[in-house]
């Protein structure tokens, strides 16, 4: 489905907030996603390539704590746990 919005706002507005939908079991299976021309969608698609392939290179260790994502048409390590448990497992 596509939605359109009146103003700029409104569209900031939904985007900052469509990662609370998540947490809401009853709408879990509902994702937004801001439309792209061809062009957009293609370099997207490069840099799902590239996380793909920086995600099959991961230590054991690396795939423990995390995963490479696109996020914003940029390159993101995704963090499976907070940073300080990483650090204080890396002291013990």
């Amino acid at each position: 489905m596509k939605v359109r919005m009146r103003s700029q706002v409104a569209v900031e507005e939904v985007m900052a907030r469509k990662g609370k939908l998540a947490d809401d079991t009853e709408h879990k299976n509902i994702w937004i996603k801001r439309d792209m021309n061809l062009e957009e969608r293609e370099k997207e698609s490069v840099k799902k390539y590239e996380a793909k392939e920086k995600n099959e290179k991961r230590t054991e260790i690396e795939k423990k704590n995390f995963y490479w994502k696109v996020l914003d048409m940029r390159l993101k390590k995704w963090y499976l746990r907070k940073k300080e448990e990483v650090v204080e497992e890396a002291r013990n």
